[in-house]
């Protein structure tokens, strides 16, 4: 598997969303979602309440359906998710995603604050004008891990499971910019934002397993109440305002011996200057140790040119790779990555994860990053992993050599940017004319980041130690 940042410490894997299995491994589909309508997230009244449809509907912009015995008794131990999503009355990104809640088992309803629940699988709507084709766009994800949630007989006994379509929209500026979606036929502004179909895939069914352990630790706030997550500028997303770092402190009760902590995340903030386009160095921590470094984008928007049918800033001209890897956190119409890191053995009792990006500005006070986290391991055996090639830019090859208080390094490409952080982030020295080498005097014991970046937005990390 490419690799597009350094694993470091406990070591990680970055899952690409849209890299799937090939589909005649999956012979199973399990419909869940056909063609559903979504309507304005913002307005309280729910348009399809009386529908007697098998969906309930906690706001227009969530909805969930309950995962029934014979859907779950269908699925393996391979788990794709196939999403269609479709142009109705808003033309604008919208963020949207899929998540298990755990609801109490026997339960006919829900609230949403009521139950745990952990994000799958996110997305990223396109500028979308329902006039004009394509008016559909694909979202295929690799879900295999979330099939051994699913078949958990202890987890089963204690939850139903649902499966959560959220995805909030509104149709104000369509009312102006898209024909049609000034009146629904009486004379009103439509109200309807989007559709969504999806579907399970799966291979031959496979038996219920006891040896799973999850713990929902994060979960990003839905987006009708304008909540925070994580930022530097709030109180209730930061551990220190002013410092974009976040911790989290979550406990697993029983030892595992194997884990892996699943997160999935996406930076906003359309403002000037605002961090959805700003590709920034992202560590991440477990126990206090480095984990996994990365860098958000870094590949091609142009691919999703085709879903943007709705004229905007973002796609107004064809332009080259060069832009798009230093330009974009993510792509209009675009499946969030799922990023995967690998802990093995993990003894039972209280763990934390952590998140700091170092360099973040969140200029004039907003934007938001929007994580959401979970843990899973098995008692015996290995957990399971998402099989797939990573899509991404791998960084370049850097190989490094400290020697008394020098740092060496050589690439077989041209580097543009040198960096050193202290093992809490912070920026210690930074070189955009790098020479292949840095003193390190005065630097004290310990361990320190090293990022090696070139030109079109690439980098590699390496943790060395004085």
């Amino acid at each position: 598997m490419k690799q597009y940042f350094l694993p470091l410490g406990i070591g990680a894997t970055l899952l690409a969303s849209l890299a799937v299995p090939a589909l005649a491994e999956l012979t199973m589909v399990i419909p869940v979602y056909d063609k559903t309508i979504y309507y304005d997230g913002y307005n309280d009244s729910i348009f399809d309440g009386h529908l007697d449809d098998g969906i309930l509907r906690l706001r227009n912009s969530i909805y969930s359906r309950k995962l029934t015995d014979d859907i779950l008794a269908q699925v393996g131990d391979s788990l794709r998710l196939d999403v269609v999503l479709g142009a109705r009355c808003d033309n604008y990104d919208r963020i949207a995603s899929f998540n298990i809640a755990l609801v109490p088992k026997g339960q006919p309803s829900y609230t949403y604050d009521d139950v745990e629940r952990i994000e799958i699988a996110r997305y990223i709507t396109p500028f979308m004008n329902k006039n004009v084709t394509p008016d559909t766009v694909p979202y295929l994800y690799d879900i295999t891990g979330v099939d051994h949630i699913l078949r958990d007989a202890n987890l089963r006994k204690k939850y139903d499971l649902w499966l959560e379509s959220d995805i909030f929209g509104i149709p104000y500026a369509a009312w102006e910019q898209v024909k049609g979606c000034d009146d629904d036929g009486t004379g009103k502004k439509r109200q309807d934002v989007f559709s969504v179909t999806a579907r399970f895939q799966t291979n031959e069914a496979k038996p219920l397993t006891n040896d799973n352990v999850l713990v929902p630790i994060y979960c990003r706030k839905p987006e009708f109440r304008g909540e925070v997550n994580f930022n530097n500028h709030n109180e209730n997303a930061c551990d220190t305002l002013g410092v974009t770092t976040r911790t989290w402190k979550f406990t697993v009760p029983e030892d595992c011996e194997d884990a892996k902590i699943v997160l999935i995340n996406s930076n906003h903030g359309a403002n000037v200057g605002g961090e959805e386009y700003i590709r920034r160095l992202h560590i991440v921590y477990y126990d206090n140790d480095v984990a996994m470094t990365y860098i958000p984008g870094g590949m091609s928007c142009e691919p999703y040119r085709k879903y943007n049918t709705q004229s905007n800033g973002i796609y107004s001209s064809y332009r080259p790779e060069s832009f798009w890897v230093l330009y974009s956190n993510w792509c209009p119409g675009q499946a969030v990555p799922t990023r995967e890191i690998h802990l093995g053995a993990v003894k039972a009792g209280e763990h934390s994860f952590m998140i700091r990006v170092p360099k973040a500005v969140f200029q004039d006070k907003k934007g938001d990053f929007r994580p959401s986290i979970y843990f899973q391991g098995v008692k015996k055996g290995k957990v399971p992993f998402s099989d797939v090639e990573e899509i991404l830019m791998a960084g370049p090859d850097v190989k490094i050599v400290v020697s008394g208080r020098t740092l060496t390094y050589e690439c077989g490409e041209e580097l543009t940017d040198v960096r050193i952080y202290s093992f809490d982030a912070q920026l210690l020295f930074g070189d955009a004319n790098p020479s292949g080498s840095v003193s390190l005097a005065g630097y004290q014991p310990g361990v320190y980041l090293a990022v090696f970046m070139t030109a079109d937005g690439r980098s590699t990390v390496r943790k060395i130690m004085l």
